[in-house]
């Protein structure tokens, strides 16, 4: 009997609409504990694929019934076959399309907002890696700010809402995913923006994203503030679109703040991040909507599958805005730190344009869970 593909648009429906699910996940145990996909009403069991070989029997009490089971790997390959064996037991079970690795590139467009002179925000959430970038739209034109590298999504949405790509930006020169704003840039004639701070090593040209800058998208303006040191960089930077939206790349979170360590300087950024944090955010709008580049666990999403929380609201309920002690706040950004991005070196150089892996290997850096927050 043919099994049939979930594929991971809808298992991301079903995370925002808090549905249930059964995962049986094959892959390796340390693998499943590492990164598995999460969702608020979701049960697991994570058997090896090497342990089913010799048939699924001994799995069947162990699986719900009538509940929806989806089997998940790595590649799709061992799945699709644990899959089949389940049906010929008779049990009515689908596979993830893709595996993991589909998981992991997923992106699934949330609309945000409406500009006021027309136009609106657009938030792609990666749900496999806690990645969110952002779409502005505006009177035919569009701004497209921490871009993954799958380039194509962007180019298709563009399209979608009859919008020319005029500008591309990149908060901070990212270390846990591979950006694709420069592609982007290139292949749409866009502008490609990046921090000074942060490029001091890349090996391409890009237009110099300094405080005080006013780009305008549309009849939308986007207001750049350079607010140093957060979470990875020495230059990342803050927008502000329509005067309504703060995008906060890697700096704050809706639960945690930016990690100061994946450059090797935590204890000489500590300082800054604390003031972008603590002062200089202070003296924004506490009305500002926060749009971070990443989310750290699946609790922040909103009801819509979006991740966005008023500055006012973080102020009061975030940990990492609320440590008066600065000892005490240095201890947090320095010690008992998460494990590092699985290959930030490599993602780091692939971002300055010192390597050029191929696609296949660039799935392979970027395996695994964002790892950006300290909460």
């Amino acid at each position: 009997m043919a099994v049939k593909a979930m594929t991971s648009k809808e298992v991301t429906k079903k995370i925002f609409n808090k549905e249930a699910l059964f995962i049986l996940d094959v892959r390796n145990e340390g693998d499943f504990q590492d990164w598995k996909i999460e969702g608020e009403n979701f049960n697991y069991l994570n058997i090896p694929y090497f342990d089913l070989l010799d048939g699924v029997e001994g799995i069947l009490e162990s699986l719900p019934s009538g509940k929806e089971v989806v089997v998940v790997c790595a590649k799709e390959g061992s799945s699709v076959m644990v899959a089949e064996m389940l049906s010929e037991e008779g049990l009515d079970v689908s596979y993830l399309e893709g595996g993991m690795k589909a998981w992991s590139e997923h992106l699934e467009p949330v609309k945000i907002g409406n500009l006021k002179d027309g136009g609106e925000i657009y938030q792609f959430v990666r749900i496999g890696k806690g990645c969110l970038s952002y779409m502005v739209v505006s009177d035919g034109e569009a701004a497209i700010i921490d871009a993954t590298r799958m380039t194509s999504t962007y180019l298709n949405f563009a399209k979608e809402m009859n919008a020319t790509i005029t500008h591309v930006f990149d908060t901070h020169l990212h270390a846990d995913h591979i950006s694709g704003g420069r592609v982007i840039a290139e292949n749409t004639g866009a502008t490609y923006w990046l921090p000074p701070k942060d490029a001091t090593e890349v090996t391409f040209k890009y237009s110099p994203l300094e405080g005080g800058n006013t780009m305008t998208i549309g009849n939308t303006a986007i207001d750049i503030h350079a607010i140093y040191s957060p979470g990875h960089t020495i230059g990342s930077t803050s927008f502000v679109v329509d005067s309504s939206y703060l995008l906060s790349g890697d700096i704050l979170f809706i639960d945690s703040i930016g990690r100061p360590d994946l450059a090797g300087m935590a204890e000489d950024w500590v300082a800054d991040l604390r003031e972008s944090l603590y002062s200089r955010y202070r003296e924004l709008s506490e009305e500002l909507i926060v749009l971070p580049a990443h989310f750290m666990i699946i609790d922040e999403l909103n009801e819509d599958g979006s991740v966005s929380e008023k500055l006012g609201t973080l102020f009061a309920e975030n940990h990492g805005l609320n440590i008066e002690d600065e000892n005490e706040f240095r201890k947090l950004v320095t010690e008992n730190l998460p494990p590092q991005p699985n290959a930030y070196q490599e993602i780091r150089e692939t971002n300055m344009g010192k390597i050029t892996p191929d696609e296949e290997k660039q799935r392979e850096m970027e395996i695994g869970p964002n790892r950006c927050a300290v909460r």
